[in-house]
């Protein structure tokens, strides 16, 4: 059986780039194809797999113009045709238009529709631009809808990330999932690093931690302002496009402290100390809360999307039911890290391990290779 893994693009080391090598590890000969690869942006080992991109790597400036570029994938992966008898994308966007060899099958393993088309989250406000920009990206949108549904055809069976992923594949294209594979999370770095291995992480320094990009559906404003109005302390790690207006919001409150992007030692000293994770947005699945977890740490979300799969309420954590400030100060008030046992965070974490992702994966993507059809 010839494979071949599509992966939508390759310019930011996160959750998605991390799912593709344990993914490539799983079937190490098969050839790996993207839209484009910025090498300086993986470590070494990531970028020693066999990455083959398409013409829009040749493009000039790919390094900054790489998010401009990604736009391109409805022309770059439609004309890409692997000699494989199976496609495995890892997908939001374009990859899931690769079509495999004739009588080949298409198996996506589907992290999510893409947010900036189905209004999950645009990432950029528009509503200050002239008409004819609003105009010009409503008909992008809708052409690029039309697309991403004729796109979702060409694959011949999904793998949902999530059951809330799963849900969303329904609604949006109308089809069914034939399994639910949670992502990797490489619980062991925490499990075993020196200030969260068993009997180390059960200190609380009496500040919460919020470690994310900083975009809006993130949710980090629901955070400051109910730390802030109950003159607790918050650590926030991560940057991104929505950094000015979360620091506006801090003000000069010297309980709102932005730690920047950090290393994963410090990521993990940081849970070491917190007295639980804050995750008040509504995520596809929750990899950080996972990270918490394999700390001893709980973790308190909103209770909707992918958190309802990866955090147990009243075990390894608690949820608040609405996504205001209220809702979320209310839950503060009376949080009691005591009431949450490490251990139980930990177990929880361990589900989530890349051995068990790995296991999950191919015995869906071997049974579905096996049904007649194609």
């Amino acid at each position: 059986m010839k494979r071949a893994i599509i992966h939508d693009y390759l310019y930011v080391h996160g959750g998605a780039e991390r799912t593709l090598a344990q993914v490539h590890a799983i079937w190490p000969e098969a050839s790996i194809h993207t839209l484009l690869h910025l090498p300086d942006r993986f470590p070494p080992d990531f970028n020693n797999m066999p990455i083959r991109t398409t013409w829009v790597n040749r493009l000039p400036a790919a390094s900054r113009l790489a998010r401009f570029y990604s736009l391109l994938q409805p022309i770059a992966f439609s004309g890409l045709h692997p000699d494989a008898d199976t496609v495995i994308s890892l997908a939001s966007f374009g990859a899931k238009a690769v079509r495999p060899a004739r009588g080949g099958r298409h198996l996506c393993y589907c992290f999510t529709p893409p947010r900036f088309l189905w209004g999950l989250n645009r990432g950029t406000d528009l509503s200050g631009q002239g008409a004819p920009v609003q105009m010009i990206d409503a008909i992008l949108i809708r052409w690029l809808r039309r697309w991403d549904r004729r796109a979702a055809n060409r694959v011949t069976h999904f793998i949902a990330q999530s059951r809330y992923i799963e849900t969303r594949i329904a609604r949006i294209y109308g089809r069914s999932s034939r399994a639910v594979v949670h992502p990797p999370v490489d619980v062991d770095r925490f499990l075993d690093h020196p200030d969260t291995a068993h009997g180390h992480a059960t200190g609380d320094d009496g500040y919460f931690l919020a470690v994310a990009r900083f975009e809006a559906y993130k949710r980090l404003d629901l955070a400051i302002l109910a730390c802030r109005r109950l003159g607790m302390r918050l650590r926030i790690a991560g940057s991104g496009v929505d950094e000015a207006r979360l620091r506006t919001l801090a003000g000069d409150d010297p309980n709102i402290q932005f730690l920047g992007q950090v290393s994963d030692d410090a990521v993990a000293r940081e849970l070491a100390g917190c007295r639980a994770f804050l995750f008040p947005g509504e995520e596809d699945f929750g990899l950080t809360a996972v990270e918490a977890q394999a700390c001893g740490k709980p973790v308190i979300a909103y209770g909707v999307g992918g958190a309802l799969e990866t955090v147990v309420a009243d075990v390894t954590g608690t949820f608040f039911a609405e996504p205001t400030t209220d809702a979320l100060t209310d839950t503060l008030a009376s949080f009691k890290s005591t009431d949450f046992n490490p251990e139980d965070c930990r177990t929880q974490a361990r589900r989530f391990a890349p051995d068990r992702f790995r296991t999950a994966l191919h015995n869906a993507i071997t049974t579905l290779e096996g049904e007649p059809g194609g």
